[in-house]
């Protein structure tokens, strides 16, 4: 029941913002409201329950990947950037504003790891010193990445242009690793 409550609250966020009530979620999954409460206190709890579920699992994975003795450094530094936990449709500017402004300590949560890549870092510093990435500035390296894969959170315009988010992201991470210029 907890997953479908989860499910119904990310709905609810794409159609109605932060603002939703918990009746309307209650009204959204056909049950009385105090049924939500017996497994949830609060929207707050919800909210950080479906953080923390994303940041783990991203996190998780990432930490997967790093250890993967079989992937090249290329690879790695691919997959740690193309990384997208299950509840991703969660994560959209417009959301993520409203975040922002109604839920400031969940938005500097959220705001921290998509700010912070210590294993993209790391990927990086090891590339340049074996040669296999270019010599530039770690910092501004990172800070590129991030915000060229944070534009998948405007998945309005990736909708409009019928492009999945996985589709986008691989996209955005290949660009930026091999460049526009055929070879």
């Amino acid at each position: 029941m907890r997953e479908r409550i989860i499910k119904a609250f990310i709905e609810e966020i794409h159609d109605k913002g932060m603002k939703f009530t918990m009746d309307d979620l209650a009204i959204r999954i056909g049950v009385n409201k105090r049924y939500i409460y017996q497994h949830f206190s609060s929207k707050v709890e919800i909210l950080e329950l479906i953080i923390d579920q994303t940041l783990h699992e991203s996190n998780a994975k990432t930490e997967q990947i790093m250890a993967d003795t079989s992937l090249s450094l290329i690879e790695k530094i691919r997959g740690v950037c193309t990384v997208m936990p299950t509840y991703f449709e969660f994560y959209d500017f417009k959301i993520l504003e409203q975040m922002k402004r109604y839920y400031p300590e969940q938005w500097a949560k959220v705001n921290a790891a998509l700010s912070e890549w210590e294993a993209l870092r790391l990927l990086i510093e090891e590339g340049i010193q074996q040669g296999e990435l270019i010599e530039i500035n770690t910092s501004l390296a990172i800070k590129l990445i991030i915000d060229a894969t944070n534009s998948i959170f405007d998945q309005r315009f990736y909708m409009e242009n019928n492009i999945t988010l996985p589709e986008a992201l691989s996209s955005i991470v290949d660009v930026i690793l091999f460049g526009l210029v055929k070879k």
